[in-house]
């Protein structure tokens, strides 16, 4: 979540509870415009006008549209850190229980994506495309539950059930890559005549196979 020092207005003032209102009612109309608007397209005038006020106060907040994406790119950030990684923390892993847990994993995951698919989709384009910026919002939105991840793959390790010469954080960053690209695009996979079920029932077999060392259960 944003702490006061980010919420401080172009001027330098931090907002009062309106101002903070408004700057929230800001955010929420930029959103929303994403789902029917490519971000290159997105104008101050219009996030304005959806909120219902001027664009002299939208650059009391935000010097241009693309500082909004910022802004809602790294609230994303602190959603997502809690959001992914309860899953992996809450877990035991061992028995039964670990697949379930990988069963929730890919649920969530898969949930995530959905509800903010525009907005996921904007950091991946430009995060593409060279800006370092949304780079460095991607990295940060997956760092913890990689982090997780990593623990777990260690401790299987350590506990026999993976091979020695397993690298953890090359383990994790891959079943990450793996989650978050079958997320991002599992629409597209359905088209081939699966279903978001079957997909993530799939996904929660490899990273169960991929954390433990096991067979998933049957």
């Amino acid at each position: 979540m944003s702490d006061a020092a980010d919420l401080r207005a172009v001027d330098g003032r931090v907002p009062g509870r309106r101002g903070l209102a408004t700057r929230a009612r800001l955010l929420d109309q930029t959103q929303a415009l994403l789902g029917s608007t490519s971000y290159r397209d997105l104008k101050v005038v219009d996030i304005a006008r959806a909120a219902g006020t001027s664009p002299a106060t939208f650059y009391q907040y935000f010097p241009d549209a693309e500082a909004a994406l910022l802004a809602l790119a790294d609230e994303l950030v602190g959603e997502g850190r809690e959001r992914l990684t309860r899953p992996v923390r809450d877990t035991t892993w061992s028995g039964r229980g670990a697949y379930d847990a990988c069963e929730r994993i890919a649920g969530t995951f898969l949930d995530f994506w959905d509800d903010h698919r525009s907005l996921l989709a904007v950091i991946d384009l430009a995060a593409t495309e060279g800006d370092q910026r949304f780079r460095e919002i991607r990295i940060r939105l997956l760092n913890s539950f990689t982090d997780a991840l990593r623990e777990v793959v260690e401790e299987q390790r350590a506990a026999g059930r993976l091979p020695g010469d397993l690298d953890p954080t090359a383990s994790a960053s891959v079943l990450v890559a793996m989650l978050a690209q079958v997320s991002g695009h599992h629409y597209g996979i359905e088209r081939y005549g699966t279903t978001t079920d079957d997909i993530r029932r799939v996904m929660a077999r490899l990273l169960y196979s991929g954390v433990t060392g096991r067979k998933p259960p049957g």
